[in-house]
Order: C-alpha cells, then structure tokens, then sequence
C-alpha cells in the first residue's frame, strides 16, 4: 500500500541513544504511525533497509560510536534508502551544525527538549511532500523508462540515444472519427481515460514504456532501457493483452471499441523534446514503418513485420496477410500473430 492511500499508515524510524526520549515519542506518535526504533546510528541503517522501509526519520545527532550526521550520510548514499527524509532531533542550536545537516542531505530540524505540537506539525509537512514527491515518480514512470527518469532527478537532462534493438508498437480505434461524433466530450474522454490506463498497467506489467498517445493512438516501445533481446516478444504479448482487455470489456460496456495493433522492430534515436513541456519520443524510419504496419493491419489483431516474426520463439502462430505496400515505404510481408494454444 503506498503513501498516497487514504488507508495506508506511515511508518517512522526513530533513532536516540536515550531510552527516554524513544519512549517519548513512541508515545507521541504510536496512534498515528507504524513505529521503528533504534538506539544507536548502526542499529536504525539496519532497519531503515529492512521491510517496510520508513516513510521518514527522526535522527538524534549527538550518538556514541556514529553521530546522526554520520547516519544521515551513509543512507544518502544508498539507493534504497537515499530518498527517506530525515529530521534531525537535536540540542545544539547553531546555525554551522544545521548548515551541515542540510549538507549531509537533511530535510529538517527539531530542538530538544521536542514539543509535541512541532513534532507532529514538522512530520505531517514532510510526509505530504514525500507523498506528492511518490505521486510525481509513479507519473513520470508511465511516461518515461527508468534510466530517463534517473537522468533528469540527478542531471536535470538527458542526452538523445541511438538503440538498436527495440519493438515498436501503434494501437488505434477503428471508425474512431464517426463514432466520436455521436458520445458526448465527457463520455469520450472518460472512455479514452479507462482505456488508456489499463493500457499503463499492462505496459508496466509486461516491461513495455508507453511513449504517448494522439487522439485516439496509442504508441508504446520496448527495449529501450537496455540491450533486452525479449523485446519484441514483450511487445507482442503486450498488443495481445491489450486485445484480450478489450474483448472482456466490449461484453459488458455501453461503447463497444475494437482496434487494430501493429508492432515492427528494428531501431530508433530516442531523446527529450522541448524545455518547459517536454516529452519523450523516439524517432526514426523503424517508427514510421511500425505506423504504416498498424494502418495496414487487421482489426482485433496484433500485425507485425518479417523482422518482428523472426525475433519471436516458437511459441506464436503466424498468418499471412500477404505482400503489402506501406505508404512511402518498400513493400512488406506481414503476418496476424497469435500465442500457440
């Protein structure tokens, strides 16, 4: 359950050499959060990496052996652990020492002897901006691959990249112009909204990235985080996914919606287009044929190209629809792929 969830009920590490103040704010916060405690900087890097990781920590500066400062460091500079917020509790009220605290990746500061009010106040700021911070992540991880986003949370750019093996998928509703002239603007887009989002989850599921969509198209890619010679096989089971969700909400919905998807592998330039509205896209003739492939495509079904079929393993059936000439491109074959029973 994330952080987001109205159910969900954070969890807090704290960290004090002093038995008494543990117990204070145990009793403090007991009825409103999960509670970790540690008394010492070894014992909370423990189980600050041990399930379910806390959501924020309150961390006691002046500790035998590993000081607070210490602690806040090693978890900044681990992967798992570097975007928990940590508020130092601390007696000391010079500006050096939270010049260094803030130095050493803290987002916050409590003076002791704690007032409940403050504690409680300082917490409840940090929880909201770590939520809305989640929030934002999981957006962005629908619209871009994993390495883009580390890119741009730790340069604030990213350069354009050539890949040379990935899949290419285009979905778009068929009679999608006339029938949109008959639902009212709110129905459309509640319709598109549904749609759309379960194309996400299963793109997330099946390690696909939706690229974007126009009106009523639908672009997603595979392959390129990395060199994953699965990718056009992830593709293809994603298109039929997509097709298996239709069909099972065609039988009960008030607009039926069917489509045709085409998939086409090869390679592209990927990058981040524009400045202030910018978005991920990929580029190159491998795209275009991809499109030409879904415009030629047969309706309710996953179309590919020779390129896509000779990646696939023996586990999918092939039909030919024949030679066919895609618009401003050479002639292709193309084949109707299915899963073997």
């Amino acid at each position: 359950m994330s952080l987001n969830s109205e159910n969900y009920q954070p969890v807090i590490l704290a960290v004090d050499d002093s038995v008494e103040n543990l117990q204070i704010l145990a009793t403090l916060l007991k009825d409103d959060y999960k509670i970790k405690i540690a008394k010492s900087g070894a014992k909370a890097l423990e189980l600050a990496r041990q399930h379910p990781v806390p959501d924020l920590i309150l961390l006691d500066i002046i500790m035998p052996e590993m000081d607070g400062f210490e602690v806040c460091e090693v978890l900044k500079a681990d992967p798992q652990t570097q975007k928990i917020p940590v508020i130092f509790l601390t007696a000391l009220n010079e500006v050096a020492d939270e010049t260094k605290g803030l130095k050493k990746g803290g987002a916050d500061f409590i003076a002791k002897p704690i007032n409940p009010d403050i504690v409680k106040a300082r917490i409840n700021i940090h929880l909201a901006l770590q939520a809305e911070r989640k929030k934002s992540e999981s957006l962005l991880k629908v619209l871009l691959p994993d390495h883009v986003i580390s890119d741009l949370i730790r340069k604030g750019s990213h350069k354009p990249e050539i890949h040379d093996n990935v899949s290419i998928l285009f979905c778009d509703f068929i009679g999608f112009t006339g029938i949109t002239s008959q639902l009212a603007p709110e129905f459309l887009i509640a319709e598109l909204t549904d749609i759309y989002g379960r194309f996400d989850e299963i793109c997330e599921a099946r390690g696909a990235t939706r690229i974007k969509t126009i009106g009523d198209a639908y672009m997603a890619a595979t392959g390129l985080s990395n060199n994953n010679y699965n990718h056009a096989e992830q593709l293809v089971n994603t298109g039929l996914d997509f097709l298996t969700y239709l069909r099972n909400r065609n039988i009960d919905a008030k607009q039926q919606w069917t489509c045709r998807i085409g998939v086409h592998s090869g390679s592209v330039i990927s990058g981040i287009i524009g400045k202030t509205r910018f978005v991920y896209d990929i580029i190159g003739v491998d795209v275009n044929i991809a499109a030409r492939v879904e415009s030629a495509g047969k309706g309710m079904a996953v179309t590919v190209t020779e390129a896509t079929k000779s990646l696939l393993g023996d586990g999918y059936e092939f039909q030919s629809i024949g030679i066919t000439q895609l618009k401003g491109i050479d002639e292709q074959e193309l084949y109707v792929v299915e899963k073997k029973a």
